[in-house]
């Protein structure tokens, strides 16, 4: 049975799913756009560090003022209406609550907000892919010991290759890449808050009108978010990250079985079975025609002559051996799609993607030269990008995660390109974070430890 008439069958018994979003950023703004539209949908509360922003929020998503004008969480679920408040402990303890959708940004707080909703009984979507990333096994491990769901937010781009992965191990075909694509030259990875607009083609006047966020759209365009989501893939997939971390070939959509197919075989990867991210550049600069820059992808094996022939009789394009195929979403709507991990946790209990093992880490890499003393400014920043590597590199050489690398003193030099460890810098061994961090080391740093690769 579909999700929408499941949806349509909980609003015909006045029984909707009753759903709370913490932080209306940008990604909870396109959510909130949707959520009033779906049947069996009730948005019960909102919780936000500013009132004023989240209730511009709904407006500006075309929410009548009478559906958010709740004085509580109590007078939302008898008036069907929508009550929006700086508290997320009252949301998230509320009795009626479904599920938490947790979009702050803030990898440590959603970490918090997440086991506060475990601890309540709550569903989380988890649209900081950033905790996930740095902590995302371990949560799902509590989750389950809770007995409630734990995901990734559909729209973003790890839950749709994710869901890319199910089809096709499901449909009986071995992966042999998975991943998404990026704009992408090497040097990006020296990018800056003050460099980022001219490798987009605007200007400072043009994204301050825009509302733009420098050091968040540095983040996507330095590697740190591709290198965030491709952990978050491998950790729930059992996908394996590229040796050297991601090396961003470049590729067009009909390239795709050419490139994502082994070194050995005349394509890009070291292995089968791993994640990587396909620029839509070429080295020098030029864009690739018919590129998958805004979308996922799978690459699969047709393991016989007959399926290899069914795959050219039905048009796949494929490498020059007719061995390898693919299947790829070109476009992603993040939170615009979010409401199918919302329906999916809430009516089949089911995660849209969810860690199951600690297989990669992003680890803070420096951008520069830096000196001790100095404070990290976090992902798309000015000092530290992420690199993609395995849990196990990480783990050996003592990585420090980038959801982690914001806020924190350095105390020994750090050269440019070299990873930062927990010995380089200072941290609060006391913190919550750091502290459940070290705990998901523990249960789930048993792999051997190799030396990462240089």
């Amino acid at each position: 049975m579909s999700l929408y008439r499941k949806l349509l069958e909980r609003q015909a018994a006045d029984k909707p799913l009753r759903v709370g979003l913490i932080g209306a950023g940008k990604f909870g703004a396109m959510y909130l756009a949707q959520a009033r539209r779906t049947p069996g949908i009730h948005l019960l509360g909102v919780a936000d560090l500013s009132v004023p922003r989240a209730k511009d929020a709904l407006t500006r998503t075309g929410w009548p003022l009478e559906r958010i004008a709740a004085k509580s969480l109590d007078d939302a679920l008898k008036s069907g209406a929508t009550h929006v408040g700086d508290s997320v402990d009252a949301l998230v303890n509320h009795p009626a609550l479904d599920i938490v959708i947790e979009a702050t940004g803030n990898p440590p707080a959603a970490m918090r907000h997440a086991l506060k909703a475990f601890a309540a009984r709550k569903h989380v979507v988890m649209v900081t892919v950033e905790a996930d990333a740095f902590c995302g096994p371990l949560l799902a491990r509590r989750a389950a010991e809770a007995g409630v769901v734990y995901s990734l937010a559909y729209g973003d781009q790890p839950a749709l290759i994710c869901e890319l992965v199910d089809w096709a191990r499901a449909a009986g075909f071995d992966v042999v890449c998975a991943g998404r694509g990026h704009k992408w030259l090497p040097h990006y990875y020296t990018s800056t808050p003050e460099t980022v607009w001219g490798y987009y083609g605007l200007t400072p006047e043009q994204a301050k009108l825009g509302g733009l966020n420098p050091q968040m759209f540095n983040s996507f365009l330095d590697g740190s978010k591709p290198a965030i989501e491709c952990t978050a893939v491998c950790n729930a997939t059992g996908l394996v990250p590229p040796p050297n971390g991601l090396e961003f070939p470049p590729c067009s959509l009909d390239d795709l079985p050419h490139v994502c197919r082994p070194k050995s075989e005349g394509g890009q990867l070291h292995a089968k079975g791993q994640v990587e991210v396909l620029s839509s550049l070429e080295r020098d600069g030029r864009q690739i025609p018919h590129h998958i820059r805004w979308g996922v992808f799978v690459v699969f094996e047709g393991d016989t002559e007959y399926v290899r022939r069914c795959f050219g009789e039905y048009g796949l394009v494929t490498d020059p051996n007719g061995r390898y195929a693919a299947m790829y979403k070109p476009w992603h709507l993040i939170g615009l799609e979010l409401g199918i991990s919302v329906a999916s946790v809430g009516l089949r209990g089911e995660a849209t993607g969810s860690a199951d093992g600690f297989r990669a880490d992003a680890a803070a890499t420096a951008k520069r030269d830096l000196k001790p003393s100095e404070i990290l400014d976090g992902e798309g920043g000015y000092m530290v990008y992420g690199r993609l590597m395995s849990a196990a590199d990480s783990l050996g050489i003592g990585a420090l995660p980038i959801g982690l690398a914001h806020k924190v003193k350095l105390i020994r030099p750090v050269k440019a390109g070299a990873v930062v460890t927990w010995a380089d810098v200072q941290l609060d061994a006391q913190d919550d974070a750091i502290k459940f961090r070290r705990e998901m080391e523990r249960e789930f740093g048993a792999a051997p430890r190799v030396r990462a690769a240089e």
